[in-house]
């Protein structure tokens, strides 16, 4: 069927009794092609029966759908005109595994990061009726995106806003790591309380029979009565938004008629729907958090490859055997406890474990009310999530001289997740804060002494690792002791020639080295002087060994997995521009990266050892 789908209206056309083999169809692609490239399964199979109910009432592009977060968009994607491309999923040059708005108007906005969904479609109809419109506007929101600061923030304006939006919960229990929280815990009274329901539905069945007879408004008020003392919802009512349900999420009757009251209804309107993460796949609903986001793997063995490892483990691996030799080490998390390493943790040290949820300012607010406390916070977060808190980073973290540690994921590229995931922004962001540190590690157990680094020190200090794994070629041999990390020392890989000509000296930033390793044996081969410098420490530079080398140097070569405007180079250009020593800066350009593997987008950029010298060479021919 779905090759008969062309557009969104077309659902509409579906007889209601092929609907569940739409369904199934919609599930059997999603399997396939994620099996094929990767990307986020679970949530989008438990996601179908509630998309497809979405477009046999609402009228997209003319009604807006905002979705938050917007990997559960997979069967939208299917059933808005991608089901042709749908192989490309996340492959560079193809389609997004994130709502896209060059790729179909029926996405009116980009939706890669949690909790923005409610402010966004909360403008959108204030635009509609700032017009004289008449669409509809809908917000679908993961649960665990729902405890996001920016979504309360939006949810305090509604009511002074004075417009209708439609609010569709998607609880399925879980974001990425179990959901946290009270309003977690409030939700999840709602869907197992029975009374609840069937006290709903007898009030709703009453107010439909008094609709319009002279005891309407006292029956309002005595609804309201009832829900604040049996249904446990006026949590929402408060805000203005009617609260439907709890309501089947795989029952698509019943979805339907709860989505064509909202239609229909004048008032703001929030429908609870209750899915289940992972739906018509074993394995997924076995273990949701585990086939949230995967690689390729083998559908017919319904098995995951084994990972390599990575930074993420050998961090978690340093803070728990820190925490037994300090008692003041707490680790906090927003929402990604597994993805960032910190499972091990929670399970030695699970009075010391925080996961707070979707709210990265929190967590460093947080953080720092643990500080100035005496303890000594952690805070472990993806790069392009730490974005978000940076306003918190610098008044109340930097300002302050507080020692807390961030230990940045995901920095640089981090492949098909695309442009919304990229962590590339985070060393302009947070270099120009004063007291703050940054360090990058080149193998796992650089970054245990920067670790160890960063506690000696006592200030604020973010160390920066990419999702890749480390290379062969940088790990050190097994049961070889942590090198000691000196603050603000740079290391010396690959000495130049002392007598030769003057030596081209790459300045290389953490999973760079191996680069800079293979570039600067391009260049000997070529009969440059080359040496490798490790630079370890992006704020504080290495400047005196920086200085001593520019003023003898050919150039400086400078690589980073980060954007070039105001990065890593931009600091070494700074610092040697005195000397008139000649700075070749590379790194990603000013733009938004797109997806891709990480390969496929060094090539793209001419990023790859290879093109680097090539370029060099070009560029330093007499």
């Amino acid at each position: 069927m779905l090759e008969s789908i062309h557009s969104a209206g077309d659902v509409k056309g579906v007889p209601r009794e092929k609907l569940p083999a739409l369904a199934e169809e919609i599930r059997e692609t999603i399997l396939k092609t994620v099996s094929q490239t990767g990307g986020h399964l679970a949530s989008n199979l438990g996601i179908v029966e509630l998309t497809i109910a979405l477009l046999r009432v609402f009228s997209p592009p003319e009604d807006q759908v905002v979705w938050d977060v917007g990997h559960q968009s997979y069967a939208w994607n299917l059933l808005t005109g991608r089901y042709p491309r749908f192989s490309t999923l996340r492959q560079l040059d193809g389609i997004s595994g994130f709502p896209k708005p060059s790729e179909s108007p029926c996405d009116p906005v980009i939706a890669g990061h949690a909790g923005v969904a409610f402010s966004t479609a909360l403008g959108l109809a204030v635009g509609r009726d700032l017009k004289g419109g008449k669409r509809q506007v809908v917000a679908v929101i993961g649960d665990g995106a729902m405890t996001n600061g920016i979504s309360f923030e939006a949810l305090n304006s509604l009511q002074d806003a004075n417009t209708k939006v439609i609010v569709i919960l998607n609880d399925n229990e879980m974001s990425i790591s179990e959901n946290v929280g009270a309003l977690s815990r409030r939700l999840g009274l709602m869907l197992s309380s029975v009374r609840y329901n069937r006290i709903k539905m007898a009030a709703e069945a009453a107010g439909h029979r008094l609709h319009m007879t002279f005891m309407r408004r006292f029956y309002h008020r005595m609804e309201s009565l009832l829900k604040s003392v049996w249904l446990k919802n006026r949590f929402f009512e408060e805000f203005g938004l009617r609260y439907v349900g709890p309501i089947d999420g795989h029952d698509l009757k019943v979805l339907e008629s709860a989505f064509r009251s909202a239609h229909e209804d004048k008032r703001s309107v929030l429908i609870h729907v209750a899915t289940q993460k992972g739906r018509g796949f074993r394995p997924a609903e076995r273990a949701p958090q585990k086939w949230h986001g995967v690689g390729a793997f083998d559908l017919e063995k319904q098995e995951q490859p084994e990972g390599k490892p990575g930074y993420s483990s050998a961090l978690g691996r340093v803070l728990c055997g820190l925490a037994e030799e300090d008692p003041r080490i707490v680790a906090i998390t927003a929402a990604m406890g597994d993805g960032t390493g910190l499972a091990a943790f929670a399970q030695k040290h699970p009075k010391r474990f925080f996961d707070v949820g979707i709210c990265e300012e929190h967590a460093a607010v947080f953080a720092a009310g643990l500080a100035t406390a005496g303890e000594r916070p952690v805070f472990v977060v993806y790069s392009t999530f730490l974005q978000r808190a940076i306003d918190c980073v610098m008044h109340d973290i930097c300002l302050a001289n507080l020692p807390i540690l961030f230990c940045v994921d995901r920095a640089g590229v981090v492949g098909n997740d695309g442009p919304t995931h990229h962590g590339v922004f985070d060393i302009p962001m947070l270099r120009c804060l004063p007291n703050l540190t940054i360090m990058q590690p080149r193998n796992e157990e650089e970054l245990d002494g920067m670790v160890r680094c960063a506690f000696r020190h006592g200030g604020p200090a973010v160390i920066r690792y990419p999702k890749d794994p480390v290379p062969a070629s940088e790990r050190q041999p097994a049961g070889a002791p942590a090198p000691l990390v000196f603050y603000g020392r740079a290391e010396t890989v690959e000495p130049a020639a002392i007598d030769g000509p003057p030596p081209v000296w790459i300045w290389a930033l953490g999973d760079r080295v191996a680069h800079a390793r293979e570039i600067a044996a391009r260049l000997r081969g070529a009969g440059r002087n080359v040496g490798v410098v490790n630079a370890r420490f992006i704020k504080p530079l290495d400047e005196a060994l920086l200085l001593a080398q520019a003023r003898k140097a050919e150039r400086i070569v400078t690589l980073e997995n980060g954007v070039l405007t105001g990065g890593f180079g931009s600091a070494v250009a700074e610092a040697v521009r005195e000397t008139g020593c000649p700075v070749s800066r590379y790194g990603w350009p000013d733009r938004f990266i797109p997806q891709g593997n990480t390969q496929a987008l060094l090539e793209r950029f001419g990023l790859t050892p290879g093109q680097i010298t090539d370029d060099l060479l070009r560029e330093t021919i007499p």
